[in-house]
């Protein structure tokens, strides 16, 4: 190969050696090396295979648009597949291999497709696998299957952590070449928070690429200004609602054995006052045949190579352009005394500045580039014939593709510029400006004014005083720019998309049949598919579909851009929700206390739980909550119900907003009062239950059941920001600010009025009430309501988070002599199922109001709510639907199941007879003997009918009655004592 190190020059450290290794052959680099310049240093051209031709593949760029290069890197768990090499930052012990080849990189059998390639045209598989039929799962899916994808993943676990985080500042510079650079240094020197992120490893972007340049000057002056932040190894991969961005930072990446102690990757969620796009721009290749060979290269990353890196590209180089560009990377390959051969030119006058020594073959194109694995050979075409040149390295350059893809992710449209010919940013959108080379500037002069300037703007936007830019604002000078889709007349396959191995005909051919559309040529060509996401192809394909259709490119417009531009990996999105911290363990206020009185812990949902509180001498569960429930029956108990979710809704319009979330009216509820409420889903089946209270006139406290929590905050926003936009309300959830305790029994309101200063008594306080209250004389303030899911005399006591332990111990010491006992989530469950209150066992989303005994909840007055149209189908007041009841064995020594089967008296135990089935079941320590509470056709209508209840799974038979789901209290006195 022919590609070398320079004796000289560059931005590496000669006084260091970086050992790593390539499929298996171990090479040397020195610290400021990318792998791809290592392998290239090392004279390491070819790389890697392309996905369905396997033709051999060499270095195309020196950045994140790399579609070639794509390596597997680590071993075990930290095997990471589809890494470009131009960003993988050389390091001691780093492990890369190729990857889509075998036996070897060198002998690839798959090359064979390449003489398959005219039955592999575009849509192949579409035309070729479907006949005949039975060999789709037999014959073509399996192949298809082992044929997919690039690099393997490890199926070993990866043992490096992840991290989430967050940052705010007032002003997010995306990029740090000379545009965010100088927006940065204005924004910096004016005081403001800035936080400047750039995907590379060492900050400076086009400057790093340049012989010089003011760099060192201002990265000085940035790190010695204690407001702005710099985020080297970071890329924004999203922009959001809010101005909100996503971020992902390589933290150890470039590290061999990172420390445990920190992540190898950290997200960030960045929340910007404002934000300037400096992503620069992409140089665009040039579709000529061959163009895919290596020593075929970007003639921008050609000149980053030399001359950050020290690298040349070989030692007889031709440069072909359409812009200036090609220009000076043939004056830095001469300045670094390699051979330029000729400039090919596809401008008449594009020649005028030149003073260098090679040729210009102005108003010429090359038409093929000649070689397997090196170029070693170009044709080029001119009006005076065709003539070839040896030469192992080639830069191309067709133009400038402006990087604008985050600027598009809510929803803005790439705008078409043919002064620019590339498509550019939205103008003025709010909360992110783009600058410099993304907003079509070319000169360096003209992007450090505009990224200043720009800047100042913003800054100015958010009441910063008049802002100096640190930069004038310079006029950019537009050479021009004649973009050229495609070279005429090649012999060899051009192609438009290397990842994918989509060429020229292949386009053509998608318009001929039908798929011109920008979407669907994506789609059947796969052109802009995978981990490239067309940072290279997309423009030239676009250019490509409208000379074909004999439109502006304008007209076919782009695809869809939406995150991520670049891949992010799993481990960055999950950050520590992995292994036991996959969902994270919450605990309530009252963990602690509970766990000091002895509690016994269930997993409900993401938290844990008391589920009961055995004593010295119990030697079953059962015992500990037969115990709880006969106590709270005849003194009182205590009970954690932290996890019940917990919503504050404000506005004036909530009221209205809760009427039509409720199938029940929330309008005329008084303030101070606390309502049962019932949420259907658009189908009219019940989606949860729960109390609703009203503090003030604009300020309504929700609970939900522990498992929606989540859910129906979203239900909420959803429909006030879909349904009802027009309507003034807000939601905070406030779940886990509260620790909420439910005090019941008889001796309740004696207990609680010790610590209570407000009279409870039932004439001041009577049930449903719900208002702000003060304890200890005034020293704390907290929330008390008058409801019951055990039947008895309740109150539920909610005071802030952080007093939860210390409440509830003072409950429990008032309560010593009321002989008052904590209670769990098991003791709650048999009271709510002797009192037949119905929790999700019953809510099973196959159930409306009237399935429940509700219907007279609906309201009938309500102009509309959510389920109210469905709720009317006649499924749905069907008579024989499944209907809440409650069961009873015939003989109280028996019991059974939840889950178990109703059959009439004497059916057989068939599922054909099978009349419902029961939802919950408990002893009751009350009654002495197994309830339950079951859904069964026509239930009310057979109460007191004899049923045999059928568990097929442990071949169970229980004779039993069909009886009324209260079967404690069933007039609510003790509601109401």
């Amino acid at each position: 190969m022919s590609s070398y190190r320079l004796s000289s020059g560059g931005r590496i450290d000669r006084t260091r050696t970086v050992a790593f290794s390539f499929d298996g052959r171990n090479l040397n680099g020195h610290p400021g090396d990318t792998l791809a310049s290592a392998l290239l240093a090392n004279g390491i051209q070819l790389v890697g295979r392309s996905f369905k031709y396997h033709r051999p593949r060499g270095i195309l760029t020196a950045g994140a648009a790399e579609p070639n290069a794509l390596v597997t890197t680590g071993t075990g768990g930290r095997t990471e597949a589809n890494t470009r090499a131009t960003m993988i930052e050389l390091h001691d012990g780093l492990i890369a291999r190729s990857q889509n080849r075998w036996p070897s990189l060198g002998f690839d059998v798959g090359a064979v497709n390449g003489l398959l390639s005219p039955f592999l045209s575009a849509g192949f598989y579409y035309k070729t696998f479907m006949w005949p039929a039975a060999f789709w799962e037999k014959v073509y899916e399996p192949v298809i299957r082992k044929a997919a994808g690039l690099g393997k993943a490890s199926y070993e676990p990866d043992p490096d952590s992840y991290e989430k985080c967050w940052a705010h500042c007032d002003l997010l510079v995306i990029g740090a070449g000379p545009t965010g650079l100088a927006a940065a240094l204005t924004a910096g020197r004016a005081g403001a928070r800035v936080l400047l992120a750039d995907e590379g490893f060492a900050l400076g972007g086009s400057f790093l690429a340049d012989r010089e340049s003011a760099l060192s000057d201002i990265l000085t002056e940035l790190e010695s200004l204690p407001n702005v932040q710099c985020l080297p190894r970071t890329t924004i991969v999203g922009w959001y609602d809010d101005n909100v961005f996503g971020a992902v930072e390589r933290v150890q990446k470039h590290m061999a054995t990172p420390d445990p102690r920190q992540p190898v990757e950290r997200l960030w969620r960045i929340i910007a006052k404002q934000g300037i796009l400096a992503t620069g721009a992409e140089e665009r290749p040039l579709v000529f045949g061959g163009n895919d060979i290596p020593g075929v290269m970007m003639a921008g990353a050609m000149r980053s190579y030399l001359n950050r890196q020290a690298v040349a590209p070989g030692k007889r180089t031709v440069v072909f352009t359409t812009n200036n560009s090609g220009y000076r990377t043939a004056a830095d390959l001469e300045a670094a005394g390699v051979e330029v051969a000729a400039i090919v030119d596809t401008r008449a006058n594009g020649s005028e500045h030149w003073n260098g020594k090679a040729q210009v073959l102005t108003g010429a194109c090359i038409t093929d580039a000649f070689g397997t694995k090196q170029v070693r050979r170009i044709s080029i075409a001119s009006a005076s014939g065709t003539q070839e040149i040896d030469a192992d390295a080639l830069a191309m350059s067709g133009g400038w593709s402006p990087i604008i893809h985050l600027a598009c992710h809510r929803g803005g449209k790439p705008v078409w510029s043919d002064r620019h010919a590339a498509f550019l940013a939205p103008e003025r959108q709010e909360g992110l400006q783009t600058a410099g080379a993304a907003a079509g500037f070319a000169s360096t002069e003209a992007c450090l004014g505009d990224g200043a300037c720009k800047a100042a703007e913003a800054l100015e936007q958010i009441g910063f005083a008049k802002v100096v830019p640190a930069f004038a604002l310079e006029e950019d000078v537009q050479a021009s720019v004649s973009p050229l889709w495609s070279v005429k007349g090649a012999k060899g396959k051009a192609f438009v998309d290397y990842q994918n191995d989509v060429h020229l005909k292949d386009l053509g051919l998608a318009v001929r049949e039908g798929y011109g559309h920008v979407e669907l040529a994506k789609r059947y060509t796969t052109n802009g598919m995978a981990t490239d996401q067309g940072k290279l192809s997309n423009i030239n394909a676009i250019g490509i579909l409208a000379e074909a259709r004999g439109v502006s490119p304008g007209k076919v417009g782009t695809t869809t851009f939406r995150p991520f531009y670049t891949p992010v990996s799993f481990g960055a999105l999950t950050g520590s929700s992995r292994a036991k911290h996959f969902q994270p363990a919450r605990k309530s206020p009252l963990h602690e206390w509970a766990k000091k009185n002895g509690a016994t812990f269930v997993e409900t949902g993401l938290w844990y739980r008391s589920s009961w509180f055995p004593r010295e001498g119990e030697k079953t569960w059962r015992e500990s909550v037969d115990r709880e429930v006969l106590n709270i029956r005849k003194n009182a108990g205590i009970c954690d119900v932290s996890t019940l979710g917990k919503i504050e809704i404000f506005g004036k319009d909530a009221a209205a907003f809760l009427d039509r979330i409720y199938c029940n009216g929330f309008a005329k509820l008084p303030v101070g009062k606390a309502r049962y409420g019932i949420m259907l889903r658009e189908d009219g089946m019940i989606y949860d239950d729960g109390t609703t209270s009203r503090l003030a006139e604009d300020h309504f406290f929700m609970t939900t059941t522990t498992a929606l929590a989540a859910g129906v905050l979203t239900h909420l926003e959803f429909c006030a920001q879909t349904l009802w936009p027009e309507l003034e309300v807000y939601f905070a959830s406030s779940t886990d600010q509260w620790a909420q305790m439910a005090v019941a029994g008889p001796k309740s309101r004696a207990i609680l009025s010790e610590i209570v200063d407000e009279d409870i008594s039932d004439t001041a306080f009577s049930f449903m009430s719900a208002r702000t209250v003060s304890l200890f004389g005034g020293k704390l303030e907290a929330r008390l309501f008058r409801i019951s899911f055990s039947g008895e005399l309740a109150y539920e006591l909610g005071v802030p988070a952080a007093y939860g332990e210390f409440v509830a111990d003072a409950i429990m010491q008032a309560g010593r002599k009321h002989e008052i006992c904590a209670y769990g989530a098991e003791a709650l469950g048999v009271m709510r199922i002797e009192k037949g209150h119905v929790t999700h066992a019953e809510i099973n989303g196959t159930v409306t109001p009237g399935d429940l005994g509700f219907v007279r909840m609906v309201s009938t007055t309500k102009p509309d709510f959510i389920g109210k149209a469905m709720l009317a189908r006649e499924g749905l007041q069907a008579a024989d639907r499944p209907r809440l009841v409650g069961v009873k064995p015939l003989d109280p020594a028996n019991s059974f199941r939840t889950g178990a089967h109703i059959l009439a008296a004497d059916a057989a135990a068939t599922l054909e007879n099978d009349q419902g089935y029961v939802t919950s079941s408990a002893f009751s320590p009350s009654l002495g003997h197994t309830i339950g509470l079951a859904l069964v056709k026509n239930g009310p209508e057979r109460i007191g009918e004899k049923i045999t209840i059928w568990n097929g799974l442990r071949n169970e038979f229980t004779d039993a009655v069909l009886c009324s789901p209260v079967f404690v209290d069933p007039q609510n006195e003790k509601l109401h004592a």
